[in-house]
């Protein structure tokens, strides 16, 4: 039987869970970190991204807040809201699709409307999957008009661009929502027979009925409405 080095073991485990973190955290991807921001981020992404690693916070948040989570789940995730820092949000927006996905969650929990700039940028830039949704769940929760400009100059750039599968659903129902709470009519400019959303949906051959919209304005509303609670949870 041969002799295993434990040592040689540790350090083998050790670099399967900093590649791990570099994998997730998207370090390859950032903007002007020098090494200390790099393991200040990698910390970050080890602390809110992927705890616990056997079942990683961002695939949870995938399909947003849903009852389903359970207690637990949600009293870390409010916890956290609560607690971190502004500098360690700031490094998991500027890393990959998973930190910025599970840094929308908790920047929209806690209604930290001193990154709606930023969620802007990220959301009109379009660098990556999946985290698109959370900022928009961010942005329905801030719930102002500034949140609804940001909505409406992202379906003017991507409505026309039927080419990029990109989040102009999730940006209608948000903006949808938006609407019904502000009592505005920001949306109308999109929708129509004759409209960039119903182009849209033609080109990619989707329904473009008023249930659909509906049910992208409740998802909205309804991931806005949980987050609110989460605030409030004792």
């Amino acid at each position: 039987m041969p002799v295993t080095d434990d040592a040689s073991v540790e350090g083998e485990e050790r670099a399967d869970r900093e590649e791990l973190m570099r994998h997730v955290s998207g370090i390859g991807t950032t903007r002007g970190w020098g090494l200390r921001e790099n393991w200040r981020g990698i910390l970050a992404v080890q602390r809110y991204v992927v705890w616990p690693q056997w079942n990683p916070r961002y695939l949870k948040l995938l399909a947003g807040l849903w009852p389903g989570l359970g207690k637990a789940f949600f009293r870390s995730l409010k916890r956290d809201a609560r607690w971190i820092s502004d500098r360690s949000l700031d490094l998991l927006l500027d890393s990959g699709w998973r930190p910025r996905l599970v840094a929308a969650y908790l920047i929209a929990i806690d209604r930290r409307t001193v990154f709606r700039a930023r969620l802007g940028e990220l959301l009109l830039a379009s660098e990556g999957p999946y985290a698109g949704s959370a900022y928009c769940v961010a942005l329905a929760r801030f719930g102002e008009d500034a949140d609804a400009e940001i909505l409406v100059a992202y379906l003017e750039r991507y409505l026309p661009r039927a080419d990029l599968d990109y989040d102009q659903s999730s940006a209608m129902g948000t903006l949808l929502y938006l609407d019904d709470r502000l009592g505005r009519r920001r949306a109308e400019a999109f929708l129509g027979e004759d409209g960039p959303w119903h182009s849209f949906q033609q080109q990619r051959e989707q329904e473009t009925g008023a249930s659909e919209l509906e049910n992208l304005r409740t998802h909205f509303a309804t991931e806005s409405e949980r987050a609110e609670a989460l605030s409030q949870r004792q």
